[in-house]
């Protein structure tokens, strides 16, 4: 067994079958060569009882130095009791993002989340994620690739912060499942973008314009009974969009809806009289077990924004959002002294951080009352 050097490998000889040339420097270094007269750099080593072998390069790619320190970095591995061969079989055969994703989808997020949360994280992933990094080995995603991604999303900040949050939760999942080292969460440290959270509001006058709109609607034809009721609906309970939309006649129970499931779980909501007289004026059609009943036979509606985008324009209101409706209900509720506690109760957070966005419309009573009291003290020492 010659030193291998560059003039020894390409004087070897060509031969029928393939063979083995060691080196006699490094012991398990070697070249095989091929009856084609090709060369490629490998390393043999014994691990498990087993003879083991780790490509490196084909000669030519590679020089014959180069790949004797490789050769070396690997024997060096394995006499720490490390077994390269087999973390290189286990990377060749790791699955990709997307695939991983996919099971994301099907043992995690179909079997723990609401339809309508399952739908934006397919979206986030068949958007953002897969087209950038769907092919990666998923134990080969780095904070870096996750950073790129997040940075290349910049000019939608909540989209963004929302791909990051499901990729944060996908890459646990893989360390649960034997995918990734334990504590290799790549979304780590990875700093979020501000959000400007919107908070429109309808003043008295904007609501009096949308609720002329909404008569003239159903008087004209223009909008269906059930539609007009439930943008009624939304505005006189606070209750999200899906939760109107999707409400059954069987919820109804006096002067509660009793919800056994929305976004946060079962809730009971108060029915005020205004509301509940929405819903008495309101036909049921036989076979239909929805409240806003759609055009087809015992449906719901399945788009009211559409019907929104025609009823605010009519009113003036082309930058109020349906969600804005459920704003307007806070709003008016914490301005008129309602506590904040209460006000999230009615709203169904489950979290009292979520309704703090609207305590500073609280210092609106107040300060009224305060004007109205400097007013009374300053007309006594006027004499007034």
């Amino acid at each position: 067994m010659p030193k291998l050097t560059k003039r020894v490998v390409e004087t070897l000889p060509v031969l029928e079958r393939d063979y083995i040339s060691f080196d006699s420097e490094v012991n398990g270094f070697g070249v095989r060569v091929l009856p084609s007269g090709r060369r490629s750099y490998l390393v043999q080593y014994r691990s498990g009882g087993r003879t083991r072998r780790i490509a490196i390069g084909q000669h030519g790619a590679i020089t014959v130095d180069e790949a004797r320190r490789k050769a070396r970095e690997l024997l060096g591995s394995v006499a720490a009791g490390k077994n390269p061969a087999e973390v290189i079989a286990q990377h060749r055969g790791a699955p990709t993002l997307s695939s991983v994703g996919e099971r994301f989808l099907h043992e995690h997020v179909a079997v723990h989340c609401k339809p309508s949360t399952a739908r934006e994280y397919r979206r986030a992933l068949e958007l953002f994620a897969y087209p950038a990094m769907g092919n990666h080995k998923i134990i080969d995603v780095n904070r870096a690739d996750i950073a790129k991604l997040h940075h290349a999303n910049r000019a939608r900040p909540y989209q963004a912060n929302r791909t990051l949050g499901v990729l944060s939760k996908l890459f646990t999942l893989c360390e649960v499942w034997g995918l990734r080292p334990d504590g290799s969460n790549p979304c780590r440290h990875v700093p979020k973008y501000r959000e400007e959270k919107r908070e429109r509001f309808l003043s008295k006058i904007e609501l009096l314009r949308l609720g002329e709109t909404l008569t003239a609607c159903e008087a004209e034809g223009t909008e269906t009974v059930f539609v007009v009721a439930a943008f009624r609906l939304l505005i006189l309970t606070g209750c999200r969009l899906s939760e109107i939309q999707t409400l059954k006649w069987s919820f109804v129970s006096g002067r509660y809806l009793e919800l056994p499931d929305s976004k946060t779980g079962a809730r009971r909501i108060p029915l005020p009289p205004a509301a509940q007289a929405v819903l008495e004026r309101l036909p049921r059609r036989d076979g239909n077990p929805f409240v806003i009943a759609g055009a087809l036979a015992g449906q719901r509606v399945t788009d009211l924004q559409k019907p929104w985008r025609r009823i605010r324009k009519s009113a003036g209101l082309e930058d109020v959002r349906i969600h804005d409706l459920r704003h307007t209900y806070a709003s008016n509720a914490v301005a008129n002294g309602m506590p904040i506690q209460m006000v999230g109760k009615l709203l169904g957070h489950t979290q009292i951080q979520t309704t703090m966005r609207y305590a500073h419309l609280a210092d609106d009573p107040v300060m009224q009352a305060a004007e109205r009291n400097a007013a009374m003290l300053s007309g006594a020492m006027n004499g007034a």
